[in-house]
């Protein structure tokens, strides 16, 4: 029984280790591959931006402002914010903001991805898709980098028709539920989506501070994509077609995390949901297209949207089944064979979570505002964060989740989030 105890949690550990051991060489490539040297002056492109809100009227308008201050020529950006079944004055700032305003209202399509659908198409009817030549598109309680578009424009102008950028957080150090958004963005960042750039695969987009072109939006026919993450959805179809999706380290972008326990789970729960959704309606063509087109790019997807949680869940699960077996036969060598197996897989993790972190807050530690002791405070609870995704999943697998809106109240601009623990831009 002890060996099989041993062998069952090898296996685990081997199974989970041979998935995922190539991002311990994006890690690597993350920290020392130096990143392409820019191109010289790329051609100016004319974008829209699209900004899905509902009751954002707190925050939109540090939105709007970090856009009027953008470096890049202000006749060559159009902003659309769309109203999505609000009931306070989004609208009302939007258009003082200086954007367009979008009026949407349908109480049975609900989320962001028919938002996006029903402004492409009213985009078309008035102006055409093609009178842009690209679209980005944000959350309203974003905050931009002053040379966030011109950052992006060089990317597009390199060939990417499809790009995302760098995720920062406005708040880091309000709690350790923010800080572990923020470093966990921040780790996509660096050592997901910046590693895929330097090694010449396919990024993925991440749910705000992206860029589509007007070609690939005139393919689609608008925005299909409707699943509880869209965005992860938008990123496999695209993947699986072939498409490389592109990063833009420089175009920085800040956004608001949740503050609350309960706004997070009700966040990353959706989140969790999504990803069920998404590996269902697509795990089996990325397989094809790992085996039939030998691509790495639906590899990596595949392992984005894989639901590895479960099998954590499956290892802690199975070592407590194992003590009450133990506990049952009166077995005490039993016993603590389990124990110590489940001791030991939550510390592997909590270990490993916590090296990740680490390597990301020192790499990444002149983007990061707020005081180093709570830096270092909320690197010890970062694992702890992740661990809270167990429940989720299991949670996740049964019940129907729905969109619910998170609360956002902070009206700041970059500079301000900058200024934080001393430094300034």
């Amino acid at each position: 029984m002890i060996s099989f105890i041993e062998i069952f949690n090898f296996v685990l550990l081997l199974l989970f280790s041979s998935c995922y051991a190539y991002q311990l060489v994006y890690l690597l490539i993350g920290l020392f591959k130096k990143d392409k040297l820019p191109a010289g002056s790329a051609p100016l492109h004319r974008f829209a931006v699209l900004i899905p809100a509902r009751n954002e009227e707190a925050v939109i308008g540090g939105l709007l402002e970090s856009i009027r201050k953008q470096s890049y020529p202000a006749d060559l950006i159009d902003v659309y914010v769309i109203a999505d079944n609000c009931t306070d004055r989004t609208a009302e700032c939007a258009a003082a903001g200086g954007a367009y305003v979008i009026r949407r209202f349908n109480r049975t399509q609900v989320g962001k991805g028919y938002a996006l659908d029903y402004a492409f198409h009213q985009i078309d009817s008035r102006k055409g898709l093609d009178y842009y030549d690209a679209f980005l598109v944000f959350d309203a309680d974003n905050v931009l980098d002053s040379g966030y578009f011109a950052a992006m424009n060089r990317t597009f102008s390199e060939g990417y028709e499809i790009v995302t950028s760098y995720r920062n957080s406005k708040n880091y150090g309000t709690n350790w539920i923010t800080a572990g958004y923020a470093l966990w963005f921040l780790r996509e960042s660096r050592f997901l989506n910046g590693a895929r750039m330097k090694c010449g695969t396919s990024c993925a987009i991440s749910g705000t501070g992206f860029l589509v072109s007007s070609r690939m939006i005139r393919q689609d026919g608008g925005w299909k994509y409707n699943l509880l993450t869209e965005d992860i959805e938008f990123s496999t179809d695209h993947i699986i077609r072939g498409h490389k999706i592109g990063y833009c380290k420089d175009a920085i972008l800040y956004d608001e995390q949740p503050v609350t326990f309960q706004a997070s789970w009700n966040q990353r729960l959706r989140w969790t949901k999504g990803f069920y959704q998404v590996f269902a309606a697509y795990g089996g063509r990325l397989l094809r297209g790992i085996f039939k087109k030998h691509s790495f790019q639906c590899y990596d997807m595949l392992m984005v949207i894989a639901p590895a949680t479960l099998l954590t869940l499956t290892s802690l699960l199975a070592n407590i089944l194992f003590v009450v077996l133990g506990l049952s036969i009166s077995n005490p060598l039993v016993i603590r064979a389990a124990a110590r197996a489940f001791g030991g897989c939550l510390l592997s993790i909590y270990l490993s979570l916590f090296a990740f972190g680490a390597v990301t807050l020192i790499a990444e530690q002149k983007r990061i505002y707020c005081s180093r002791a709570k830096q270092i405070l909320y690197l010890f609870t970062f694992p702890v964060f992740i661990f809270t995704y167990i429940p989720m999943a299991v949670v996740a697998l049964r019940k129907n989740v729905t969109w619910k809106q998170i609360p956002h109240t902070i009206l700041c601009t970059a500079d301000q989030i900058c200024s934080q623990a001393g430094r300034r831009k």
